[in-house]
């Protein structure tokens, strides 16, 4: 057995105990989560600071990790979204070797499970061998062009087939760039056990689109030759068509939600029974330098989770960095629900919670240290220099 205790343990779910312990078998599997005074502490070890569960990171683009460095910050979702396309004078090896080094250093930063989005299938071989459980996330696009959508599917179908056993499904990239027939052929092709995820309300564009015609995405697209003519103006916002198209059963990951409002979580918590909204802070301010209302959401509850987006839009892959930037800039919430939404909310949203999240007797979550935290009586902060060391 292994047998632990620190300051603090957060118990991945909404509690912090203090002086606690924590004994592990040999596989680390969780035997027990001991309170103060249960346990003889001259027979654990002790780290001090604070411990908590492996952190989820439920939005990824491994597959871009090439590109680190390669964008600039700030210059809106259109302009990065065109840099994105047009780098693609970049080897092959050196895709790869980006893709290794990312898979290491989210495992280093105390990363467990990943919600990856893959257009290729370069990630495969490094996702087959590695210690992160990973959930790929097919993301398929047209442009909003229902004569592609066969041709397109086909080819985002051949992807999926090639991740093999691994967990996977076919998503709908946006509500901008997935025609109605593509959202057809998405949701017919799912199980009903599948888990979807979507790109949603990242900029204000996006819901002038339908609103009005307006917005720089028509341009965007009808740069790159594909024509919108078609394309009429409709009386709801871009939360509208995607509750539109998007099957209810499925449970369902709404990502970035940058300009999401009350109404509009409002009408995702009525529609969806397993909704999740996902933030990715860090690239919000590296793409956009806005961040989402945290407020807005607080009819979703514990329908929240936390990801890094991609290292073509963050500076790194670390969840500690992305809870960090959530309280520097949205003091009025608390750490220990912030830190639910890096274990017990984004094993939630993985369909993992049987063995991820929390430090529940039969789970293997990972343990997570911090060292650099301050008590004060039962409030607890971590400091700016934190960094997240890996025990088990």
């Amino acid at each position: 057995m292994k047998k632990i205790y620190s300051n603090c343990i957060f118990d991945g779910e909404a509690n912090f105990l203090f002086d606690a312990g924590l004994i592990l078998n040999q596989q680390d599997e969780i035997v027990e989560l001991l309170p103060a005074g249960n346990f003889r502490k001259e027979e654990f070890i002790f780290y001090p600071g604070l411990l908590t569960p492996g952190f989820i990171n439920a939005h990824c683009h491994l597959e871009l990790s090439h590109l680190k460095g390669r964008i600039p910050s700030g210059t809106g979702l259109l302009a990065f979204l065109k840099q994105v396309v047009s780098q693609r004078e970049i080897s092959q090896s050196e895709i790869d070797e980006a893709i290794i080094r990312a898979d290491q250093e989210m495992y280093q930063n105390g990363i467990v499970a990943v919600g990856d989005i893959s257009n290729q299938s370069d990630t495969y071989a490094v996702k087959k061998s590695s210690k992160i459980y990973y959930h790929t996330f097919v993301e398929a696009f047209d442009f909003m062009q229902d004569h592609l959508a066969e041709q397109m599917f086909d080819q985002y179908s051949s992807v999926y087939h090639s991740f093999g056993e691994l967990p996977r499904s076919i998503v709908p990239h946006a509500s901008y760039s997935v025609s109605d027939r593509l959202f057809e052929k998405i949701r017919t092709f799912n199980s009903e056990q599948a888990i979807i995820s979507i790109h949603n309300q990242e900029v204000k564009d996006e819901d002038e689109l339908f609103e009005s015609k307006g917005g720089g995405f028509i341009p965007f697209f009808e740069g790159f030759g594909f024509d919108y003519s078609h394309f009429q103006a409709k009386t709801y916002n871009a939360i509208d068509h995607n509750l539109i198209h998007l099957d209810k059963k499925f449970q369902t990951l709404f990502v970035h939600n940058t300009q999401t409002h009350y109404n509009d979580v409002k009408k995702v918590i009525e529609n969806f029974d397993r909704a999740y909204f996902v933030t990715c802070p860090n690239a919000n301010l590296y793409i956009e330098n806005q961040l989402p209302d945290y407020e807005q959401f607080a009819a979703a509850g514990h329908r929240i989770c936390i990801g890094t987006d991609s290292l073509s839009s963050n500076w790194q892959l670390d969840i500690l960095s992305e809870i960090k930037t959530i309280l520097k800039y949205k003091s009025k919430l608390s750490l220990n629900s912030v830190l639910s939404w890096a274990c017990k909310q984004g094993a939630n949203a993985l369909g993992i919670e049987d063995k991820y999240g929390s430090f529940s007797p039969g789970k293997s979550p990972g343990v997570n240290w911090i060292k650099e935290i301050v008590i004060m009586g039962q409030d607890l902060t971590i400091l700016p220099e934190a960094k997240v060391k890996k025990l088990h």
